[in-house]
């Protein structure tokens, strides 16, 4: 098998403006209906949302996903009917089983500054789970020249626990001489990698914040390489094969 590597620019994501909301939408969610592109392979929502000062998303409940919250700038207060709240801000990932059935608010937690914020959903592996919440945080230090493990089944390597065969990396380059590579456990596996902030060289194909590659049939390391004068941040997602 020949390794299949399709680029998504950034610009071609949905689009919406709220006024206090701008928020950009990999895959079809909300206003933007797109029936082709409702996700890939477990991947159902990659949002790219930014926030403006003491505003956000009232109490909504959701049920049967995996909602993960990786905050990019500024720092978000989220309450959810399980009791928990905390405010996350660079470095934390958040983790919220959904199950059965949840509910929660996010908001701005500053009244001068936006917060930006990727906010991703992931089908479980089955439905009905009991409804759960989890945090943590990683370094800028722990994710730089190397992809760190930030969710996982397993939770190893201090990740939070993702109810699905998925395994979440975040990597920082800031050099054209720092290379990384990725090395997916089988080429039955399927990679979607999302330019998070910056720009970065992916298997020699230049991206800039809000662009993405979707990689199949893997038999070739994925490399991620920094440029010079631009640091770039990424989440990588190792996925079960997509299903044509």
């Amino acid at each position: 098998m020949m390794t299949t590597m399709t680029v998504r620019l950034g610009n071609a994501r949905g689009y919406a403006n709220e006024g206090w909301l701008e928020s950009y939408h990999s895959f079809s969610f909300g206003s933007y209906y797109a029936p082709e592109n409702r996700g890939f392979s477990k991947l159902r929502v990659i949002n790219e949302d930014i926030v403006a000062p003491a505003q956000g998303f009232e109490t909504h409940a959701h049920a049967d996903m995996e909602i993960i919250t990786y905050v990019l700038s500024g720092a978000l207060s989220h309450r959810d009917s399980l009791g928990n709240g905390s405010t996350l801000q660079y470095g934390d990932v958040q983790r919220m089983t959904a199950g059965t059935g949840i509910e929660h608010s996010e908001f701005n937690a500053s009244t001068t500054e936006p917060v930006h914020l990727l906010q991703i959903w992931i089908r479980p592996a089955q439905i009905g789970l009991v409804p759960s919440y989890e945090e943590t945080s990683f370094t800028a230090a722990a994710k730089q020249g190397q992809f760190c493990l930030i969710g996982s089944p397993d939770g190893r390597d201090g990740s939070v626990v993702i109810h699905q065969d998925v395994w979440l990396y975040a990597a920082i380059v800031a050099e054209a001489t720092q290379v990384i590579a990725y090395t997916p456990p089988s080429p039955e596996r399927a990679i979607w990698l999302q330019v998070a902030t910056g720009t970065v060289c992916v298997n020699n194909t230049v991206l800039v914040a809000g662009d993405a590659v979707a990689i199949t049939d893997t038999t070739t390391p994925l490399t991620l390489q920094g440029i010079n004068g631009a640091v770039g941040e990424v989440l990588l997602f190792d996925l079960p094969a997509v299903v044509s």
